[in-house]
């Protein structure tokens, strides 16, 4: 008898430019496309799409959620902060609206996994006399970001503050504008989220095997992107 094929499971990512993988040199060096690529290697077979859209901030991850419930996803990645930061919004703000994002993903039954805001301060383009400001502002956000996922369900990849040392020292982690990761950059981004990416999708995938009847998502209405103004 032949074995049934193993089904897929629906990866959503949601976000900014750097979700969308703006400043890689290939679609397959995004963080998302290398997710998805992990995830198939450990064995978990996904269909992955990007919601995210560059310039978005928190504000705007509602109306990427409407969009991927449509779908709906199994397992989704939100990153998104760095515009937030930019714009001055006030860190609870966005972080209730990234709150609200997890929470209405959870109710729909996906696992969500959040990359708070990075620590905008190693970005080549600040200047070293507002460093320690932007640094503490980046930390305010990825706290109250952090506060508020795991309040809404969510499990946080922790890659802004602990990836900062690795793009202060090797300025080839940024791409040519100076703002964005290079494909290098996209891998250490990578190897901080996919331990908890994978976990996430771990569970995801389990409670897919489990229940069988779980109806497959649907194309309706979607663009299938792998790569990308964070």
């Amino acid at each position: 008898m032949t074995a049934a094929p193993r089904r897929k499971l629906s990866f959503a990512v949601l976000g900014d430019s750097i979700a969308f993988g703006q400043g890689a040199s290939a679609p397959a060096h995004t963080a998302a496309a290398r997710l998805a690529a992990d995830l198939d290697g450990q064995g978990i077979l996904t269909e992955m799409r990007v919601f995210a859209v560059p310039g978005a901030r928190s504000a705007d991850l509602a109306a990427q959620v409407r969009r991927a419930q449509e779908w709906p996803p199994h397992l989704a990645l939100i990153i998104i902060g760095a515009n937030d930061l930019t714009r001055l919004i006030p860190p609870e703000q966005a972080a209730a609206q990234l709150g609200d994002a997890v929470r209405r993903l959870r109710a729909a039954g996906a696992e969500v996994v959040v990359a708070p805001a990075p620590d905008l301060s190693v970005v080549p383009w600040v200047p070293p006399h507002m460093r320690a400001m932007v640094r503490a502002g980046s930390a305010a956000l990825h706290d109250a970001q952090t506060r508020a996922a795991l309040a809404a369900g969510g499990r946080v990849a922790d890659i802004g503050m602990t990836s900062a040392g690795g793009f202060a020292a090797d300025p080839d982690l940024f791409s040519a504008d100076r703002f964005h990761p290079s494909s290098a950059g996209y891998a250490v981004i990578t190897d901080a989220l996919a331990p908890t990416v994978r976990a996430a999708a771990t569970a995801a995938y389990d409670r897919l095997e489990t229940h069988p009847g779980t109806p497959r998502p649907s194309d309706r209405g979607h663009r299938r992107m792998s790569s990308g103004e964070a």
